[in-house]
């Protein structure tokens, strides 16, 4: 990154320095996210992530996510310009999974906007589609103004409001109880007013791992009083809060692709953006790891469709990326898939990545989150040919085994066919990445999400 000497260089000047955007990523040491001010367990990872399956479980949310603030009279007509989303209707106290694509279709990124009033608007997620968004209205001529609120990950001190989530079968019994009973009902991504403690806070009616759940929040300076009322009244509910191993963990469980590689490396359409973003955005010293390699950044890429945003998608009007996505849609080859990893295999992969039998060790594979680096992308093979890709690995203390997500070829996705993971990262020239033996690990297609969705019901 840049020093505070010298004016940062452009993403597409990196590019260039590093001969292309594959030898850039693929050699960059930085390893995978981690999350910034929370302890890695409050008491023990695997406790943790069954809270949020078998009784409650409070995660934070105050200091990993970026948010991007737009406010005006044309926010509407300016995100249907650069959105693929459905934006009517979209009413205050509303929430939307917002999904961006670039000119040729591939996905960029995702996040969750909330309307908080007519004329302003919250994106919190990863920074990729906060970055995005920024782009596009610093040089838009819509009544749009833009005010980034960075992670803690670059950042410290207060920022406008907290943020954490109640989730599991208990929630509801929870909120109920903390609210005194004032918890008005909340349908499924719309948001709620109340109070807890007396402070008054908002609730978006979500889940993050296939659970039923209240993302709540409120005033910076109110959140002691509401996280003291959450943690006294949740002890009756088996509240755990969740230390950043655990929550880790959660989109695997749900289905969800966090951080897919943005598909901004290529292109003319896109070397402008490339020249907007400098050395201290996260997209441009990021790394690129795992055993699916190509020289080619575009076979990395992934799309809104095969990610399963189909629904979403408001194909009667002109976007970005509109008629390539469309033809993505007529033409779909892949799909998204829980892979379940076998369990002899990740057993022998542990073993032997700490006792080599033959001297070359096999990579290693972490616990509960074996990622090492920013997006890893691992090939899943059939009959010898590669079939699709793996990523976000985990190993789920609710299933007692490893998983992960993958997008397979149609015809090797019905649950139950059998694939074959590549395990490591043939040729790493990263020094975060130890020397090792790619290996196999045997995987079978389930579904996605993992486990049944009880999010919108609450009902178990």
């Amino acid at each position: 990154m840049a020093t505070t000497n010298e004016a940062p260089k452009s993403l597409e000047s990196i590019l260039k320095s590093a001969g292309g955007p594959v030898n850039l990523l693929r050699g960059s040491n930085l390893g995978p996210y981690r999350f910034p001010v929370i302890p890695p367990e409050f008491t023990n990872w695997r406790d943790e992530v069954r809270a949020w399956k078998d009784g409650c479980a409070l995660l934070e949310q105050s200091y990993h996510m970026t948010e991007l603030h737009l406010r005006g009279s044309q926010v509407i007509p300016f995100l249907s310009e650069i959105a693929v989303n459905k934006f009517d209707p979209f009413p205050v106290l509303r929430a939307k999974q917002l999904v961006l694509a670039g000119h040729d279709g591939y996905y960029i990124a995702d996040a969750i906007i909330f309307r908080e009033a007519d004329d302003f608007f919250r994106i919190v997620g990863a920074p990729f589609a906060s970055d995005w968004v920024l782009y596009n209205a610093e040089k838009s001529s819509y009544d749009v103004e833009a005010k980034k609120d960075d992670n803690f990950s670059i950042r410290s001190g207060t920022r406008e409001v907290f943020r954490v989530q109640i989730q599991g079968p208990n929630a509801l019994a929870l909120m109920r109880e903390v609210t005194g009973g004032s918890l008005p009902e909340i349908k499924f991504f719309n948001i709620g007013e109340f109070k807890i403690a007396g402070k008054p806070v908002r609730a978006l009616r979500h889940g993050m791992a296939g659970e039923p759940g209240f993302e709540i929040y409120g005033a910076w300076d109110d959140q002691q009083a509401v996280r003291e009322a959450l943690e006294k009244t949740g002890e009756k509910y088996g509240l755990r809060k969740i230390g950043a191993l655990a929550y880790s963990t959660t989109a695997q469980e749900s289905g969800w692709v966090p951080m897919p590689l943005p598909a901004i490396y290529h292109g003319d359409d896109m070397k402008p953006y490339r020249e907007w973003l400098n050395s201290y955005f996260l997209e441009s010293v990021a790394s690129l790891g795992g055993s699916f390699v190509s020289d080619e950044i575009t076979d990395y890429y992934v799309d809104p469709i095969e990610l399963g945003y189909r629904n979403v998608i408001d194909f009667g009007r002109d976007f970005i990326g509109r008629d390539a996505l469309l033809e993505k849609a007529n033409n779909q080859r892949r799909t998204k898939v829980t892979l379940e990893w076998n369990d002899e295999d990740a057993a022998v992969v542990m073993r032997d990545s700490i006792f080599p039998a033959n001297g070359t060790p096999a990579k290693f594979l972490n616990m509960p989150m074996p990622m090492y680096a920013t997006f890893q992308v691992d090939a899943v093979m059939k009959k010898g040919k590669v079939s699709g890709i793996s990523t976000w690995p985990s190993f789920t203390a609710n299933a007692n085994r490893f998983i992960s997500l993958g997008l397979v070829d149609l015809e090797h996705a019905q649950p139950g066919s059998e694939v074959t993971l590549l395990w490591g990262e043939p040729g790493s020239r990263r020094n975060t990445v130890e020397k090792h033996q790619v290996r196999e690990i045997r995987a079978k297609v389930a579904p996605a999400p993992y486990f049944d969705k009880v999010i919108k019901t609450g009902k178990h």
